[in-house]
């Protein structure tokens, strides 16, 4: 097996986010993931999440 490309690697972030992720996504990343890609990728989705919210709540103030 191989390891998660980056697009599984930010889909099972925003999966984890939402708290939705099946069995086999699940045991894909603890077995074959490395936790700093995830890591990093949590930490930028988390970033554009927080900018995307002052974004809007800027427009509507």
């Amino acid at each position: 097996m191989s390891k998660p490309t980056l697009i599984q690697v930010v889909q099972s972030v925003l999966a984890a986010a939402i708290g939705v992720q099946s069995k086999a996504n699940r045991q894909r990343d603890f077995e074959q993931g490395s936790l700093p890609s995830y890591l990093i990728i949590g930490a930028i989705m988390t970033i554009l999440f927080i900018l995307t919210l002052v974004t809007i709540i800027s427009f509507i103030v």
